[in-house]
């Protein structure tokens, strides 16, 4: 289970996950990143309380990133230790902005 909460404002997105990013619920984030990425300068994805991120929820994470590079800037925070190691060995933590 996924719960993504969005925060538009004047192109500053917020986009706060808890719970699980995984093959299940990695196609809710990609619909709702849709949504908002279009109009989007500054994506923060907020992780405090994500407690786990698949290979198909890294995948929406690059393609966001993508999209982002071509049109503003994008940073994860707040990511806890078990997301943090997955980052550093899938190389994600050289590719994202994590604080």
């Amino acid at each position: 289970m996924l719960k993504i909460d969005k925060t538009v404002d004047n192109g500053k997105t917020k986009v706060a996950l808890e719970g699980r990013l995984d093959t299940v619920t990695a196609p809710e984030l990609e619909a709702a990143l849709k949504e908002v990425l279009p109009t989007a300068t500054e994506l923060t994805m907020d992780f405090e309380k994500l407690e786990y991120i698949s290979s198909a929820g890294l995948r929406v994470l690059l393609s966001a990133q993508k999209t982002m590079n071509n049109q503003g800037s994008m940073k994860v925070k707040n990511v806890n230790d078990t997301i943090m190691e997955i980052f550093e060995v899938t190389g994600f933590s050289d590719i994202l902005t994590i604080e």
